[in-house]
């Protein structure tokens, strides 16, 4: 793969918004799939004179967007009517979860998952498959074909769900184990140790899956915690020797710092101590959370640990990270905090690289890092235009396409180096 230089406005993100460095007439050189030089535009264009141009004008170039919790099955159930989380799972998600057996179906669903992601500049997700191989083998394989780094693992349930969807323990620990080996460093995929959650595992399968993080700690485990409140009482019943929620996971092996835990709204004390103390990362998904009902995340916790961003398809209402993005920056002025641009932005690139531990490949403009990137458009609607036409600065220009922005604002996706 040869040199290709991306010309437009650069933002190189970072944690803390007054580092954010914004280039007007800047570039991204790439090659083999990797980033090599991020500058001014006409610079790199005099320094390679021989290199493939693709000139962007006004737009606007960013890392790929990072979804650090998704649901790929639920994509033909999204937007799905009233429920909250309990009665959504049993109406809606577990009667299409059973489908994924059949390996064709999976294929389609992932598939059409992926092209949705992409059509939005996602470039990295971290998906929950079902309880079948089949569905893992589906994901990985569609991911595999368009050269995507993805995350994705058998969701285990042996409880509280339907039989057709209850596998057991020690099938939960063969099957993952088996699709670990098989996948997990293959390409850019990376398998995930996948409790559901507590509620729909008992204690011998998520110490199984406990002692399968034990012998792959470079693995992460993905798993809901603390969504709603009828959820926390819930597990509080089912396990009542344990201190919190968090607990359940802990005291079966399932706490540490490649511990990936979504929504997280409801948290005691003790289980903020614990995450902070372990390096453990959260996932705010702000549009799932104000869907079905379940509160408000607390972003002040990004100070005491890794917060990444997520849709949660199909809980959460959109494939899009603009509209996820928008929806966080609600969620945070309903608690009395103000998000800048920059950080919603980093959220929903470098922030869920580092959530995923990634933080070293994907997520930033640098050099060597991974050539995966969205190019917006500032001016995709007459709507964003006209806002965007009276801004005196990148934020103001910026901010519109983050509060009414969708995919007609992605003009170019490039993975790998690789314009799709």
């Amino acid at each position: 793969m040869g040199k290709r230089l991306i010309l437009g406005q650069v933002l190189e993100l970072a944690p803390d918004p007054s580092a954010v460095r914004h280039t007007r007439h800047g570039g991204v050189l790439l090659e083999d799939g990797q980033i090599i030089a991020v500058g001014d535009g006409e610079t790199l264009r005099a320094q390679h004179q021989d290199t493939e141009v693709d000139n962007h004008g006004e737009h606007l170039i960013l890392p790929g967007f990072v979804d650090a919790h998704v649901h790929y099955p639920q994509t033909a159930i999204i937007a799905s009517w009233g429920k909250r989380l309990i009665d959504w799972l049993n109406t809606y998600t577990f009667p299409e979860e059973a489908r994924f057996g059949d390996a064709d179906y999976a294929a389609k669903i992932a598939n059409r998952y992926l092209e949705l992601a992409l059509a939005n500049g996602t470039t990295t997700m971290a998906s929950y498959a079902t309880i079948h191989p089949e569905s893992v083998d589906a994901f990985f394989e569609a991911a595999r074909q368009r050269g995507l780094r993805a995350l994705a693992g058998k969701t285990c349930m042996d409880r509280n769900a339907p039989d057709a969807l209850r596998d057991t323990a020690q099938s939960a620990y063969d099957d993952s184990k088996h699709l670990l080996e098989k996948w997990h460093g293959v390409d850019r995929l990376e398998y995930v140790i996948t409790p559901r959650f507590s509620p729909t595992s008992t204690k011998a399968q998520l110490e199984a899956l406990g002692t399968l993080w034990a012998e792959h700690p470079q693995c992460l485990i993905h798993s809901h915690l603390s969504e709603q409140v009828d959820e926390c009482a819930w597990v509080q019943d089912l396990f009542p020797d344990a201190r919190d929620y968090l607990d359940t996971y802990e005291s079966h092996g399932l706490l540490g710092q490649n511990g990936l835990y979504g929504h997280a709204i409801h948290l005691k004390p003790r289980e903020i101590d614990r995450l902070s103390e372990v390096d453990a990362a959260l996932v705010h998904c702000p549009t799932s959370n104000t869907f079905i009902g379940s509160g408000l995340f607390d972003m002040g916790l990004a100070t005491k640990m890794r917060v990444g961003l997520a849709t949660d398809t199909g809980g959460g209402s959109s494939f899009s990270m603009l509209r996820t993005m928008a929806a966080a920056y609600e969620v945070a002025q309903l608690r009395g905090l103000t998000l800048h641009p920059a950080e919603l932005l980093w959220r929903a690139t470098g922030g869920s690289a580092a959530a995923l531990r990634l933080d070293e490949k994907i997520g930033r403009l640098a050099s060597g890092f991974e050539a995966d990137l969205v190019v917006l458009d500032l001016s995709s609607t007459e709507a964003i235009a006209q806002r965007s036409a009276r801004a005196e600065d990148i934020w103001e220009a910026v901010f519109p396409t983050i509060m009414m922005g969708d995919d007609r604002a992605i003009a170019r996706v490039y993975v790998g180096g690789t314009p799709v």
